[in-house]
């Protein structure tokens, strides 16, 4: 990977803010990382102790970021653009997809300077292949699609994915933005596209979240997600809790408070 650290890099150090509570890392305290500070812990414990499922949901999120890419590498896609990657885990989009296609090229966007530092160590390409990562704020398309241009070719089928991550933007940007970037997309692309849906016990973890004094992380009604892929062909079984797409032989098929889908752009 080309690192996206140079003399910024005292920089970013400084933006790292330890003192309140930042998505990312609160995520990766519900998978059980250590990228993460006391408040962070502290905030994904209140949001468990009012939504139980959210360690569930994290989980099931991860599970199906790596069936999704593992489906389309195997048709051939060999390029990925996954917008809000946050902190590096396991399974990461390049190492599933480059398991497979060797010479695929992933782009990770995020616009936190704590997942840039843990990305420039971390996230190292297949010879054959390419891994870069992009600051920016996901709602900026053009300039998301501008600098992943540099790494992808935009003549080429891209899969574009969007985890868990479309809460951060109201309900009517998040479609405007995710078709933005479908629209900057040859034909054959992909959306991948999951994130928690409206119900009282989703509504309540919402309202624990925004304790942290973070920016608001806002659960979706079901038309909310699935009015980012109009005009693309949904890939069976379509628009279902992440747990129930495509599962493994054996694999965990209780429903989660959180769906989703993968499309193609025809």
């Amino acid at each position: 990977m080309e690192s996206a650290l140079s003399s910024n890099d005292a920089d970013f150090r400084r933006r790292i803010r330890s003192d309140v509570p930042h998505s990312a890392r609160v995520w990766n305290a519900w998978l059980g990382g250590k990228d993460n500070y006391p408040v962070d812990r502290e905030l994904a414990d209140v949001v468990s102790a009012a939504y139980p499922q959210t360690v569930d949901i994290a989980r099931a999120s991860r599970a199906f970021q790596v069936r999704a890419v593992r489906y389309l590498a195997g048709l051939g896609v060999r390029q990925f653009l996954d917008v809000g990657t946050g902190l590096p885990v396991e399974n990461s989009t390049h190492e599933v997809a480059q398991s497979i296609v060797p010479q695929a090229r992933i782009v990770y966007v995020d616009n936190d300077p704590i997942v840039l530092v843990h990305a420039a160590a971390l996230l190292t390409s297949a010879p054959e292949g390419r891994t870069d990562y992009v600051e920016a704020d996901l709602s900026d398309t053009d300039a998301v699609v501008e600098a992943a241009s540099k790494t992808l070719d935009l003549s080429e089928p891209v899969a574009v994915m969007l985890l868990s991550t479309l809460g951060h933007l109201a309900p009517a940007e998040g479609i405007e933005v995710v078709q933005r970037y479908m629209a900057r997309m040859p034909s054959g692309s992909c959306l991948v596209l999951c994130d928690t849906v409206k119900t009282p016990a989703t509504l309540a973890a919402e309202k624990a979240y925004a304790s942290g004094d973070n920016p608001p992380y806002l659960v979706r009604e079901p038309e909310e997600i699935t009015g980012c892929a109009e005009g693309l062909e949904l890939v069976e079984p379509g628009f279902v809790s992440i747990s129930q797409w495509r599962p493994a032989a054996g694999e965990e098929t209780v429903p989660v408070d959180q769906w989703g889908l993968v499309a193609r752009k025809p």
